[in-house]
């Protein structure tokens, strides 16, 4: 390119020489060398002037003029620009298939897909929106979407900023029947794209399941109380020898007794969205987690508390207990004799925090992850051997959900593990006054 473009240059000052020398072969040979050479330069800035009027006129498409088509600077000039208009018209055409591709593509998704800016403004939509969400093309189109899909449930999750997990069961704009899982993807300068997906099959499967494990735990009650109170009647000095088979008996009808209650607990958390909330006193329940931990331990391990906060905490006390109680029973349950167990209520930050500290066996990485789901189980002999029902930390799970709070889970094989249940700032409270407490 460079190499052409010098030649062309080398063309048009030759050309410009031949003119200056012409001149002053007419100035010599006719007289007036001054005046010729004069009008040979105008001649060549009017030449120029108007060589540069027609490639800015072509420049902008006013001029319908083929190019120019010679050896010199201007030939040279329009071949290069000719060939980057032609590279830019063809990528705008390969640039417009591909938006023309997406558009079509995502149009016929069946899951709505809006395109929104980063003030939630509606850029595009395509037509699953319609009916999943009710927007109408082309009046909701610069629209914003809060504005459009009112739900102060959709408003908070939008300004909230974290989209790392989708909004789930949220009722379609004029059909409650139906119900949507919405997922912010962000992407480019600003701009995010919302997905919202049709759940209704599957939360009517979810709720079918929790129905059915819901009427299964409750019928497994009643004839379970009384095999266990059959069982608790048998006299083992009538029969020496059934001894051993009758406390395994009881000992299998304990655990699938507390299976069933366990399961009943889970799904009477997933069936509330909320919690009624009182204070509770957080000293006084270390207290009785600290009996408790005693008398499961039965003196095998050393159990500290330490209580570096007087702060109390908002919530529920009995669903609260519950899920401390399975984080200490867990603790005991799963550390070898002559092991240290600490309970700490503390503030990380401004956050409320209660924790279990454990010397045991440890979690290798990989099953973390899952360790909260039920009957997920990271060593199924091990569970066999303490008696776990595999359901405690999904019931710790459910309750710090219902409590905005989360759990965080660090171990290390072989040196112990700390399961710490984190609040927020807002469910700190300070210590209750005597007149509070009278």
């Amino acid at each position: 390119m460079n190499a052409r473009l010098d030649r062309a240059l080398q063309v048009s000052l030759w050309r410009i020489s031949g003119g200056l020398l012409l001149a002053l072969v007419l100035g010599l040979a006719l007289g007036g060398l001054a005046w010729w050479l004069f009008a040979a330069t105008l001649a060549a800035l009017v030449y120029l002037l108007w060589r540069l009027r027609q490639f800015g006129h072509w420049l902008q498409g006013r001029s319908r003029l083929a190019p120019v088509d010679d050896a010199g600077l201007w030939g040279a000039l329009y071949r290069i620009q000719l060939r980057r208009q032609r590279s830019d018209t063809e990528r705008r055409r390969r640039l417009v298939q591909v938006l023309r591709a997406f558009r079509n593509t995502a149009a016929a998704l069946p899951d709505a897909t809006v395109v929104l800016d980063a003030d939630g403004v509606i850029l595009w939509f395509n037509d699953a929106s319609t009916r999943l969400l009710g927007l109408s093309y082309p009046h909701d189109l610069s629209g914003h979407f809060s504005n459009l899909v009112r739900s102060p449930r959709v408003t908070r999750w939008l300004q909230g900023g974290d989209w790392s997990e989708p909004l789930m069961d949220v009722p379609a704009p004029g059909d409650d029947a139906l119900r949507l899982g919405l997922r912010i993807i962000p992407y480019g300068q600003g701009q995010r794209l919302l997905v919202a997906r049709d759940m209704s099959k599957l939360m009517q499967l979810e709720q079918m399941r929790r129905d059915f494990v819901a009427n299964v735990s409750h019928e497994l009650r009643t004839p379970l109380t009384v095999v266990h109170g059959y069982l608790d009647l048998i006299e083992p000095d009538q029969s020496p020898e059934l001894e051993p088979m009758l406390m395994e008996l009881r000992t299998q009808s304990r655990r699938m007794t507390q299976i069933v209650e366990d399961l009943l607990t889970i799904s009477r958390l997933e069936a509330q969205d909320s919690l009624p909330e009182e204070r509770v006193s957080m000293p006084g329940m270390m207290q009785t987690l600290r009996r408790e931990a005693e008398a499961l331990s039965l003196g095998r391990h050393t159990i500290v508390m330490e209580i570096r906060s007087e702060l109390d905490l908002s919530g529920s006390p009995k669903e609260l207990h519950s899920a401390f109680s399975n984080l200490v029973s867990n603790a005991v349950r799963y550390t070898p004799a002559g092991g240290r167990i600490q309970l700490r209520w503390e503030l990380r930050g401004e956050q409320p925090v209660f924790s279990v500290t454990d010397t045991g066996q440890g979690i290798a990485p990989n099953h973390l992850p899952r360790i909260t789901e039920r009957f997920y189980r990271v060593s199924s002999s091990r569970s066999r051997d303490t008696g776990g029902t595999g359901l405690g930390l999904s019931i710790v799970k459910h309750v710090l959900q219902l409590h905005q709070a989360k759990l965080c889970i660090e171990s290390e094989v072989g040196v112990g593990s700390t399961f710490a249940c984190v609040f927020d700032n807002e469910r700190a409270l300070q210590p209750a006054t005597s007149e509070e407490l009278g």
